[in-house]
């Protein structure tokens, strides 16, 4: 039923620093048009923009809205009443940003992260010049002042979280004649990635499975962002290689590690809490989005794994009743202090809790590749129309996603039911296909409470000894069938 594989990352370059002086941001009027970007940065093969949005998303989501069509237009409304999307966002870019511990500052940059991104998206609906010119102000500003994250563990949150966002609102605006490309690639490629790169190799020098798989997740994702940001096929594939073989517990056989007959696969962090889960299944979702525009399908990898573990969250967290396998964990630090965690079933669940993770998701099985996906297509019509950072709570965990989703993945069915997926090329040749069968509560934070105890010691280069053990029955129950 599962099982936990090592396959090392190799290890990250010695890490660069941006040091380059602010930019300059022009001005330029409502009706200029950016110019369109080539298919491909000469010489990478990696299609630009290409990260969460490809050009024909971006013209998709301004030609419904346009149009006046629904769901996009109610999507829109929820970016324009943000007020992260207003023009005009005075960025307050820091040296230093820490998260956890002392002097904790990182709610400065996730609020200007988002306001980067959504004025980026709006720009491109809308075709107000202005938007842009915003996105890029406040991109410049970090990319010539940033230098350091810090903090206890949670900094390698920060780096994976805001690391794929500001790869996502950058990408956005790359072709804009101020955006500085080369600064903001040196930021990501020498503050943001090194941290995540590290994470994924040394896990903080705990072992293997001291972390929960959002922890995973989100470095996974700033990898793979920043990697095809920045045109790093080494490490676009250190990315899309954990996704298939890594240790910890967000690779996906270690995140998904039971699949049950009737089209379910258990979520490993429903056994932790529901805000968790809802982050990791975004996280994922938003892993194979931006390696699925790179054409490499994650999506359907191993008979659509992630489809079935999604199912599944889907179905709990709208109050169904679902499986759950005992497992035990092991905790503690490399070659220091250890001990064990054992979960029994699955958390509570409570119906009105949401993340803006389901449109996206839903809308790729089942417009696609045309797929039944019965409690994704439900809890995406539930939690629609997706908002973004700023509608979901205050605290961080209501900025862990970038949102909008109803806007921005809402597709037309690309092909019949039954026919071929969208006929992009693949590259994953192992990937597959399957068919399945047919509140407004401010988010939980993210996992400050799983500090490890003690200091990573520098230098240190080896992971060992983390396992995860399920008690596994002779035949896992099936899940109820809606």
């Amino acid at each position: 039923m599962t099982h936990v594989t090592s396959t090392p990352l190799i290890s990250r370059r010695t890490m660069l620093r941006a040091t380059a002086a602010v930019g300059t941001v022009g001005a330029f009027g409502v009706d200029t048009v950016l110019p369109a970007p080539p298919a491909a940065a000469a010489g990478s093969g990696y299609a630009h923009p290409g990260l969460l949005h490809t050009g024909t998303d971006l013209a998709r989501m301004k030609s419904k809205v346009t149009a006046g069509a629904a769901p996009h237009t109610a999507g829109y409304a929820r970016l324009t009443a943000n007020r992260h999307a207003q023009r005009g966002w005075t960025p307050n870019p820091r040296t230093t940003i820490t998260r956890g511990g002392s002097g904790q500052n990182y709610a400065i940059l996730y609020n200007d992260i988002h306001a980067a991104y959504q004025n980026a998206l709006r720009y491109h609906v809308s075709g107000d010049a202005a938007h842009a010119d915003t996105a890029v102000a406040i991109l410049n500003a970090w990319s010539a002042e940033l230098s350091t994250l810090a903090g206890n563990a949670d900094r390698f949150l920060a780096a994976g979280l805001y690391g794929y966002q500001f790869a996502n609102a950058a990408e956005l605006v790359r072709a804009h004649p101020d955006f500085e490309l080369d600064r903001f690639k040196e930021m990501l490629s020498g503050v943001f990635a090194p941290l995540s790169d590290s994470f994924l190799v040394q896990h903080n020098g705990a072992v293997v499975s001291n972390y929960w798989t959002n922890w995973d997740l989100a470095a996974m994702a700033c990898v793979l962002a920043t990697g095809i940001f920045c045109d790093d096929k080494a490490q676009v594939g250190r990315a899309v290689d954990y996704f298939k073989h890594g240790a910890g517990l967000g690779s996906i056989k270690n995140a998904i590690p039971v699949v049950h007959d009737d089209g379910l696969a258990e979520w490993l962090e429903a056994g932790r809490d529901q805000g968790h889960a809802l982050l990791g299944v975004g996280l994922m979702g938003t892993f194979c989005e931006m390696a699925w525009n790179q054409g490499i399908d994650l999506y359907g990898y191993d008979d659509s794994r992630f489809l079935k573990g999604a199912q599944y969250v889907a179905k709990w967290s709208m109050g169904g009743e679902v499986p759950f396998t005992a497992n035990t964990r092991a905790k503690g630090a490399v070659n220091g202090w250890s001990g064990s965690e054992t979960v029994a079933g699955a958390a509570g669940a409570d119906p009105g809790m949401t993340r803006p993770i389901w449109a996206m998701i839903a809308n790729h099985y089942t417009k696609r590749r045309g797929l039944s996906a019965s409690y994704l297509t439900r809890i995406a019509a539930k939690s629609s129309p997706e908002g973004g950072g700023g509608d979901y709570g205050p605290n961080s965990g209501g900025y862990d996603q970038l949102g909008f989703g109803t806007l921005a993945f809402t597709r037309d069915r690309s092909t019949p039911s039954g026919a071929a997926p969208d006929p992009r090329p693949q590259t994953d040749a192992s990937a597959s296909a399957s068919t399945t069968p047919a509140s407004g509560k401010d988010l939980a934070a993210t996992g400050s409470t799983d500090v490890v105890a003690w200091s990573a010691t520098a230098g240190l280069t080896a992971v060992a000894g983390g396992l995860l053990l399920l008690r596994r029955r002779d035949k896992a129950p099936r899940g109820n069938a809606d």
